[in-house]
C-alpha cells in the first residue's frame, strides 16, 4: 500500500494568504520548512521499520497515520516523535549556508515552528514524546486522560492568552486554534482512544 500524502483543508487559507499578500517567497519557506520538518517524521519511521499509511501535512507540521498502531512499541514512538525536531534543528544548521536574506527568514521560521512544535500538549510533537515516554515507563490509561486533560487546559489558556493580543497574533490563534480543535476531537473520543491504548499497552508488557 502506497502512503498518502494530504494537505489539512486549514492549510489552504495559507494557500490564499500567499498568493494574495504577494509574499510567496516566504510563505514557500513556510511551507518549505513544514514539509521538511514531517519528512524528519517519516525518516524516523523508515528507521524504525514502521509503515505509515497517510501523511497530513497540518499548520503546525502534521499528522501520521501508521498501518498497523498496536505492533507499534515505544521507543518506537519516541523517535518518530523526535523526528520531527531534529529534522527542523538540521534545517537551522543548513540555513546558515544560505543567504543573508534567505537565511533570516529561514531560521525564524523554524525557530517558531520547533519551539511550538516542543510545547508539551497533544497532538505537537512536544505532546508525542511525552506520551511515548509515558508507553515506556508508565503505562497507565489513567495517566493517558489526565494527559489529555492537561493539554486540553493548557492550549485553552494559550488560546485565550493569543486571541488577547489580536490582530498582531494572527497567525498564533490559527494554530492554537487547530491544535485546541484537535485535542476537543481526542477527547470526544477518549473512550474508545482509552480502550485502544489499554490494548497497545497489554501488547507491549
Amino acid at each position: 500500500m502506497k502512503m498518502k500524502i494530504k494537505l489539512h483543508i486549514l492549510c489552504i487559507p495559507f494557500v490564499f494568504l500567499m498568493i494574495f499578500s504577494g509574499q510567496i517567497a516566504y510563505y514557500s519557506i513556510i511551507l518549505g520548512a513544514l514539509l521538511w520538518h514531517e519528512a524528519g517524521h517519516l525518516f524516523a519511521a523508515m528507521l524504525c521499520g514502521v509503515k505509515v499509511k497517510s501523511c497530513v501535512i497540518a499548520p503546525y507540521g502534521g499528522e501520521i497515520e501508521f498501518e498497523n498502531p498496536t505492533i507499534v512499541d515505544g521507543k518506537s514512538l519516541l523517535w518518530i516523535a523526535l523526528g520531527g525536531p531534529i529534522a527542523t534543528l538540521l534545517g537551522i544548521g543548513f540555513a546558515f549556508f544560505t543567504p543573508d536574506l534567505i537565511a533570516i527568514r529561514l531560521i525564524n521560521v523554524q525557530l517558531v515552528l520547533l519551539v511550538f512544535n516542543l510545547l508539551p500538549v497533544i497532538p505537537l510533537d512536544g505532546g508525542r514524546i511525552i506520551l511515548a515516554l509515558l508507553y515506556i515507563f508508565y503505562p497507565s490509561a489513567k495517566a493517558f486522560e489526565f494527559y489529555h486533560s492537561f493539554s486540553l487546559f493548557f492550549v485553552t489558556v494559550l488560546l485565550l492568552i493569543t486571541i488577547n493580543y489580536l490582530p498582531q497574533s494572527i497567525f498564533l490563534v490559527i494554530l492554537c486554534l487547530f491544535v485546541w480543535l484537535q485535542i476537543i476531537k481526542e477527547w470526544k473520543y477518549r473512550k474508545y482512544r482509552l480502550a485502544f491504548e489499554k490494548y497497545v499497552m497489554y501488547r507491549l508488557t
